[in-house]
This record gives C-alpha cells, sequence and structure tokens, in this order.
C-alpha cells in the first residue's frame, strides 16, 4: 500500500519566484496506481504551483486518515478506487473539509460518476489519459482559485472582527474616538475630515456619513462649534488678544472668527469680555 509524503522543497512560510510571493500549498494524491502517484511528484512541477510538500494514498479511506493527521489544501483522487472510490472520498472530504479543492481522475467509462462529483462539490475533474501540462494546469487552476478563497477568508474576518469591535464598544465609544482627535486638533489651522478620516482609518465618505448620525450635524460645522467654545473658554481665563485666541483655536482671520462668534452666541467678542455673558 502507498501510503507517504514527500517534502519536496524546504518549509518556509513562502518563497519568491520571479519577484512574487507565492503561498505555499500541501497536496494529496490518491490513486490506486503507484505509477500514477510517483508520476505527478516527479514531472509536474509542483514548486511552480506552490506545491512543497506531496501527500500519497491508494484509496480514500487511507486519504481520510492522513488528512486527520496532516492539512491539505488540494487533492488529486482518482475516481475508480478499491475500498473507498472517489465519489464517496470526495463528499466526505467536503463535508468535513469544505475549504479543501479536489480534482477527480478518470477515464470516459467514469465521466457520469465525475459530473455526479461536481454536482457534490468538487472543484474539478480530468480525463485520461491526461498529460503532464494538462494536470499542471489543473493544479495551477486549484491553487490559484484556493489563494483567492484565503484572501476573501481573511478579509472577512478582518470585516467581522472590526463588526465585533464596533458592536462590543458601542456607537458612543466611536464618538466618543472621534472627539478626541477633533479636541486634539483643534489649534490645527489644517485639520480636516480628511485628515481625521486617516487618523480614524476610514473612508471619508463614510466618515462624513456616520459623523451626521453621532453629532447631528457636518464635520465642519462641529469643528467650528469646538473652536468656538475653547474660545470662550480662553477669552474667560487669560489675557489672550482676540487674534491669538482666533489662531489658538485655529482660526487664521481674527475677522472671521469675530463673525462667526457672534452669530454663534449673539454677542460680540467684546461684550462677551465686558461681561454679557449670555
Amino acid at each position: 500500500m502507498g501510503v507517504g509524503m514527500k517534502q519536496l522543497y524546504p518549509a518556509p512560510f513562502c518563497y519568491t519566484m520571479r519577484m512574487k510571493v507565492i503561498i505555499m500549498y500541501t497536496l494529496l494524491v490518491v490513486d490506486d496506481e503507484k505509477i500514477i502517484r510517483q508520476g505527478i511528484a516527479r514531472l509536474i512541477n509542483l514548486r511552480q504551483i506552490g506545491i512543497v510538500t506531496i501527500y500519497e494514498a491508494d484509496n480514500g479511506k487511507m486519504a481520510l486518515a492522513l488528512m486527520a493527521k496532516h492539512p491539505i489544501d488540494i487533492i488529486l483522487a482518482d475516481i475508480n478506487m478499491p475500498i473507498m472510490n472517489g465519489l464517496e472520498f470526495s463528499k466526505i472530504v467536503k463535508q468535513n473539509y469544505p475549504a479543501c479543492r479536489i480534482a477527480l481522475i478518470t477515464g470516459y467509462d467514469y465521466l457520469d460518476y465525475a459530473i455526479q462529483a461536481v454536482k457534490i462539490g468538487v472543484d474539478d475533474y480530468i480525463l485520461k489519459p491526461a498529460s503532464k501540462d494538462d494536470i499542471q494546469a489543473l493544479l495551477m487552476h486549484m491553487a490559484e482559485n484556493l489563494q483567492k478563497n484565503k484572501k476573501a477568508h481573511e478579509l472577512e474576518r478582518t470585516v467581522e472582527k472590526l463588526q465585533g469591535a464596533f458592536s462590543h464598544q458601542g456607537s458612543k465609544s466611536i464618538k466618543d474616538q472621534l472627539m478626541d482627535v477633533i479636541r486634539e486638533n483643534l489649534e490645527n489651522q489644517d485639520f480636516s475630515l480628511q485628515q481625521l478620516a486617516f487618523d480614524m482609518g476610514y473612508n471619508i465618505s463614510y466618515l462624513s456619513s456616520i459623523f451626521k448620525q453621532y453629532f447631528g450635524m457636518s464635520f465642519r460645522d462641529y469643528l467650528l462649534e469646538q473652536r468656538l467654545e475653547k474660545a470662550r473658554l480662553l477669552m474667560l481665563t487669560t489675557q489672550m488678544k482676540n487674534y491669538e485666541v482666533a489662531e489658538a483655536v485655529g482660526i487664521k482671520d481674527a475677522n472671521y472668527f469675530s463673525t462667526c462668534f457672534k452669530r454663534k452666541y449673539h454677542v460680540t467678542v467684546t461684550e462677551f469680555r465686558n461681561g454679557r455673558l449670555l
């Protein structure tokens, strides 16, 4: 019986080929004909595909025993095998290892079985006699699909983590974070929604939308409101001149500052300083 593993290359996480990073995969070849298993291992350029480890089994039952012990990414299995055929084997694999990619090798007499296997989730099949180039192209195609699927899962997990964090923290926590960043930048005359989005790690359009939900006004209006509130505090607690107060709250033009102050509080800066505090 032919069950075993061949380490084709040293096993770092990845290797570089033509300046392109290739994710490494493990391949399981399941076929009762030893010459076919050996031919795939020796004749196919597995390194080009990113396969560094290859396991062999001569029937489906032994292949499942291997999979219980070792992580497998890609499977190439004959459909006509003793003890457990490729169709039964594929069904069990897809139920227990849904991320694994499977392709069946079949002759014309078993084409109907291959089509049935595709219906239960097998990813592809190849007809005998298959050339070296045919098998190479098949394995390359499955490796590329596997890589796309892994990236999609990574993105999905990242989104889930972010959603979980936001759900745990609640809307108030996000609002507090926004308020903190704004307070830290009140003196920054160039502070903008774009800068806030960058600091928070948000898309600017998305941030603009949620900002209005949290604060009931636009970012620009809220920023001005906070600057004017800080200006009132500075005028009450310091001897700073009007233009100095304006600069301290990130407003370049003292006249614009005075105009905004009166529009907001319905008194001039002078009246406020003289004790008309509303």
